[in-house]
C-alpha cells in the first residue's frame, strides 16, 4: 500500500512547460487534498471584474459602495466558474463558513456584503470557480514535473502583489523560475 501525503494547505507553483491556457503561469492554494482528489484556489489571476461589478449582479437595485469598484475577483478556476468563493483567515463565520484549518473559505452572499461595509474579514480573496482533480490526478500530475508544490504562506497570498505571487512562492523553495527550463523530464 502506498504511502498517502496531504498537500493541503500547500500552493502548487505551475512550472515553466505548462502551456494550459487556465493553469499556465498560475499559483494554486490547495485547500483539500485526500486520496479522493484536491481542490484549490488560483490566487494570482486577477479577472477584469471588482467586487462592484459582482454586487451590482446579486443586488441591482443597490449601488455598490464606491470603493468596492477596487477590490479584484480572481479566477479561482475552471470548475463551478458560477460559483464564488472567498478566502479569509479563520475567525469570523458566514452563512457558509467552512474552517480548512490554515484558512477558511465561505461561498454566501453575506461575506461579499460584511466587505463592502468594511465588516469582513481583515484579509481575503474573491474567486470565481476552483481548481479540482479526482482521485490520483493531481500526483500524477506532480510525477510529470507539472507542478512544484511548496507550504502556503499567507503572506504571499493576502500581502503580495497578484503578479509576484508564483515567484515568491517558488522563491521560498530558492527557486527562480526564470532559471527553469520549458523542457519538463525525469531523472
Amino acid at each position: 500500500m502506498t504511502h498517502f501525503t496531504s498537500l493541503a494547505d500547500h500552493f502548487l507553483i505551475a512550472m515553466p512547460a505548462l502551456q494550459d491556457p487556465f493553469f499556465g503561469q498560475s499559483l494554486v492554494y490547495l485547500f483539500e487534498h485526500t486520496p479522493e482528489g484536491a481542490m484549490g484556489l488560483v490566487v494570482n489571476q486577477p479577472t477584469e471584474l471588482s467586487l462592484a461589478d459582482v454586487l451590482a449582479q446579486l443586488h441591482p437595485e443597490t449601488e455598490p459602495a464606491g470603493h468596492t469598484g477596487d477590490i479584484p475577483v480572481y479566477a479561482g478556476g475552471p470548475v463551478q466558474t458560477e460559483r464564488g468563493f472567498v478566502m479569509h483567515p479563520p475567525g469570523q463565520r458566514y452563512q457558509s463558513t467552512v474552517d480548512l484549518g490554515a484558512l477558511s473559505i465561505t461561498n454566501s452572499q453575506d461575506i461579499l456584503d460584511a466587505i463592502a461595509t468594511g465588516n469582513g474579514p481583515g484579509q481575503y480573496l474573491i474567486a470565481l470557480g476552483y481548481a479540482g482533480w479526482g482521485a490520483g490526478q493531481l500526483e500524477d500530475e506532480l510525477r510529470s514535473n507539472t507542478w512544484l508544490s511548496c507550504p502556503a504562506s499567507h503572506t504571499i497570498i493576502f500581502d503580495t502583489p497578484a503578479t509576484d505571487r508564483r515567484s515568491a512562492a517558488a522563491a521560498s523553495l530558492g527557486i527562480q523560475l526564470s532559471q527553469l527550463s520549458h523542457l519538463a523530464g525525469n531523472a
